[in-house]
């Protein structure tokens, strides 16, 4: 009996299993007030957000009327070049919009994170595009020691019901179970997926939930139960990542969350267009010595770089970690990078703005470009979104106290 124990332990020792092998790996986790690291030394997030690469948003295209949320846009680049090519120039964005040259130069700048917003279409099955596009990713950022926090923004049925979240104009995720079961599957995927990956610093479990209209404040209690749920099919399969939770009203309000429900969760919270000051973060900071846990801006920005800077150091000398949007956009300074827009661009900026139906659909052919013009509208995009053609906006670098 002494022999068989003796030669199972020898055999688990010179081969571990695979759980084993995960508790040995190195892995970022909430201790106290701070995210640390395998040191046990707090880890300051320093981030930028890869918006418009899984999830396009009609702003980022300057489109101010029509064509907002991602299906939108979708069927407005099918309606000018068909599907097919439609098909084929969604699959170049993917490929072009984020590249390893990127990453190097987030590296070079000083950035220590990304924070990746998903579509959960992308993320269906465990071949889907967006595990191969995330692969690649998580790659490159392991070799560039910057730390991936992925983010569902887009999730089945909607959590805010607006364009951000590529919903039917409604949050029916709060309602319908179908939309739950779906999003903690994908959820469920994910982790599984990621479970042994320490460059994988945790999961944004929903974007900006629900919105702060009036008739959106029934949700309220039903967002930490979501939560709960998600967090809980996780933990099945994923032992080692951060949880990361959002307050309600888009990131806003944490009134919605009792005592922590897991060890090793964050709490995120999102600031536009307010004071730059401690004033507006007082809440966050009373919620993290009342509870004793990490709290993470996950986004700001779009702002002028004096604010950006004011904000920042804000949030520096509160040992708050920070993650600015965007990383890049057409034709603008609130970025770190910026793209040109392509030739005759005004073209689909009017097309986006026409009312659709059948009533206008006579104007709207006239008004559109022929598919060849359309397709070449397109073909100049893709040239202009790759690296080689981008420019840093050294003013919004320098604001975050970077390099560029």
């Amino acid at each position: 009996m002494f022999k068989s124990i003796l030669r199972s332990a020898i055999l688990l020792f010179a081969f571990p299993c695979p759980a084993i092998l995960a508790q040995q790996q190195v892995f970022v986790h909430a201790s106290g007030p701070n995210l640390v690291d395998a040191g046990n030394r707090p880890v300051m997030l320093r981030g930028i957000n890869l918006g418009n690469w899984f999830e396009p948003e009609g702003y980022m295209f300057h489109f101010k009327d029509g064509a907002q949320s991602p299906h939108e846009i979708e069927d407005l680049v099918f309606e000018l070049i068909g599907p097919d090519k439609a098909a084929a120039f969604w699959h170049a964005w993917r490929e072009t919009y984020i590249t390893e040259a990127d990453l190097d130069r987030l590296k070079q700048m000083g950035f220590n994170s990304v924070r990746v917003p998903i579509h959960y279409k992308f993320f269906d099955s465990d071949n889907a595009e967006g595990f191969r596009l995330l692969d690649r990713l998580v790659q490159w950022a392991r070799k560039d020691g910057i730390y991936v926090i992925i983010d569902l923004h887009c999730a089945p049925g909607g959590q805010t019901g607006t364009n951000i979240d590529d919903s039917n104009g409604y949050p029916w995720l709060y309602l319908s179970t179908e939309s739950q079961a779906h999003t903690i599957a994908v959820w469920r995927r994910i982790a599984a997926h990621y479970a042994n990956e320490p460059i994988v610093l945790g999961y944004d479990l929903l974007n900006e939930p629900i919105p702060n209209y009036p008739q959106m404040r029934r949700f309220d209690k039903d967002l930490e139960p979501l939560y709960r749920k998600i967090s809980a099919a996780i933990r099945q399969v994923d032992t080692h990542h951060v949880l990361i939770l959002g307050g309600a009203q888009w990131d806003s309000d944490f009134s919605v969350f009792g005592p922590p429900f897991d060890s090793n969760v964050m709490y995120t919270f999102h600031k536009y267009w307010t004071a730059p000051d401690t004033s507006v973060i007082r809440d966050y900071l009373d919620f993290r010595d009342k509870f004793h846990v990490p709290i993470w801006l996950g986004e700001s920005g779009e702002n002028k770089d004096e604010w950006i800077a004011a904000f920042t150091q804000t949030l520096e000398d509160n040992h708050v970690g920070w993650c600015f949007w965007p990383y890049k956009k057409m034709d603008a300074t609130s970025s770190v990078v910026t793209f040109d827009r392509p030739a005759h661009w005004d073209s689909v900026i009017a097309l986006a703005a026409m009312p659709a139906g059948t009533n206008n659909a006579e104007k709207r052919i006239a008004a559109r470009p022929s598919p060849e013009d359309a397709q070449a509208i397109f073909d100049d995009l893709l040239t202009k979104v790759r690296f080689s053609s981008e420019k840093i906006n050294d003013g919004y670098v320098k604001a975050l106290g970077l390099k560029p």
